[in-house]
């Protein structure tokens, strides 16, 4: 339905796919911003061909040859967004949907369709991608387990095993290599919603699916909602017919500005990184802070536990905003056990380190000394430190993550990436 890349013959970097992909037709059109189109239906005076075409989508669900047939079934400016985040995490293809949650359940709608209902998955994750395994209202039963335990938990109808790494909330990461090789035949969901392909490719790694909810770092401004998984294109053409059986297709205008977000998305995430590591550092070595979680592979997200009250910490930020969700321009700073993970059964919630004082904050653009002045009047008077009081603190380390001094691992660089088929990414997460 789209072909937007027929003009790329060599490989590019990463910076250049996120500028240009998705885009490649447009000069030849005379055309320089994508163009957003509204149709819902499309005209067609060849009711045969037309009728051949939606039998070949209900047989692969590959996309249909030629113009477009209903809004339902696909539509040209989120074909773009798919286009470029396929080619930015290094799959054949990526299928968007109105929000992460409806992606990831399109996700187990297919496996279920195959009758493999099991899923077996690693804590910690999203509160809500956690709540819908743990209910099981998509038909779905859940092994929870940690990444040794993933080969011994298959089952003969075990349809997915699913990670996030680094997690909500906490950042811990796991080794996706050694995961996907325990899994076997069966397809690994690694949920790359924190990392983004600037930071790391799971498809490199060995997973077959990668998750995001677009509504984060993605679109970036927080004024879309979108999901979006990369995979193979037998999977997509799964996903696609998912989608237009339950109507969970994105809105052209929000695919619209998911392009535009990733034209700016390797900018934004290692500016916000930078500062990220920033105040990760002063964090670890503040004394009203009692721990400091900050992936190894870097990002913009921090999780940090008080001694304090958290609740006062939110409520006395003023340059920084008291809300759910992530990966904007500007700062955002929430309790995850009052809210994103609420819906968490409290024990599984601190089992997975998710403990009733830890905050998880994302890192925007603000100037980073601004955003340190107003932490340091949210947090309350300060226990100074004695002068010689002894060394700095160090940051804890997420559970599962290598260990390394916090200021080796904020200050390393974060360097382009070319997008080829065969090399690792320079910030792959490494065996614990």
């Amino acid at each position: 339905m789209h072909g937007y890349d027929d003009v790329r013959t060599a490989p590019r970097a990463l910076a250049t796919e996120a500028v240009h992909a998705g885009r490649d037709d447009l000069a030849r059109q005379g055309l320089h911003a994508p163009p957003i189109d509204l149709s819902t239906t499309y005209p067609s005076y060849d009711s045969r061909g037309e009728a051949a075409r939606i039998d070949a989508f209900a047989t692969t669900g590959a996309e249909p040859d030629g113009p477009p047939v209903y809004g339902r079934l696909g539509n040209p400016t989120v074909a773009r967004f798919e286009t470029a985040l396929a080619r930015l995490e290094g799959t054949e293809a990526s299928v968007a949907f109105a929000s992460g949650m409806a992606a990831l359940s399109a996700v187990l709608l297919v496996r279920a369709s195959m009758g493999l209902r099991h899923v077996v998955a690693v804590r910690p994750l999203y509160g809500c991608s956690d709540h819908l395994l743990t209910a099981g209202v998509l038909g779905s039963e859940v092994t929870w387990t940690d990444p040794a335990g993933i080969a011994e938990a298959l089952r003969p109808d075990t349809g997915l095993v699913m990670v996030e790494s680094p997690a909500n909330p906490t950042l811990a990461e796991v080794d996706l290599r050694a995961v996907a090789h325990a899994c076997g035949s069966v397809p690994l969901l690694a949920d790359n919603t924190f990392a983004t392909p600037v930071l790391q490719r799971p498809a490199e790694q060995g997973a077959r699916l990668v998750l995001h909810s677009a509504t984060k770092y993605l679109g970036g401004h927080g004024d879309v909602m979108a999901g979006v998984v990369a995979c193979d294109e037998e999977f997509a053409g799964r996903l696609r017919q998912i989608r237009f059986a339950t109507g969970g297709v994105l809105h052209p205008l929000a695919g619209y500005l998911l392009l535009r977000g990733l034209s700016t998305l390797p900018v934004r995430v290692r500016a916000a990184s930078a500062s990220a590591a920033e105040l990760a550092r002063r964090l670890a070595d503040d004394p009203r802070v009692a721990r400091v979680h900050y992936p190894r592979i870097g990002g913009a997200m921090i999780a940090f536990e008080v001694h304090g009250d958290p609740h006062e910490v939110i409520a006395d930020v003023r340059l920084i905003t008291p809300a759910v969700s992530l990966g904007s321009v500007d700062t955002l700073i929430q309790h995850p056990a009052s809210i994103s993970h609420r819906i968490v059964d409290a024990d599984d919630r601190r089992d997975a380190g998710v403990s009733d004082r830890l905050l998880r904050m994302s890192v925007g653009l603000e100037d980073v000394e601004d955003l340190w002045a107003d932490l340091d009047a949210a947090l309350g008077t300060p226990a100074r430190p004695e002068k010689g009081a002894g060394p700095a603190r160090r940051a804890a380390r997420p559970q599962g993550t290598p260990s390394h001094s916090t200021p080796a691992a904020v200050n390393r660089p974060l360097a382009s990436t070319a997008l080829r088929p065969s090399p690792s990414h320079p910030h792959s997460t490494v065996a614990p």
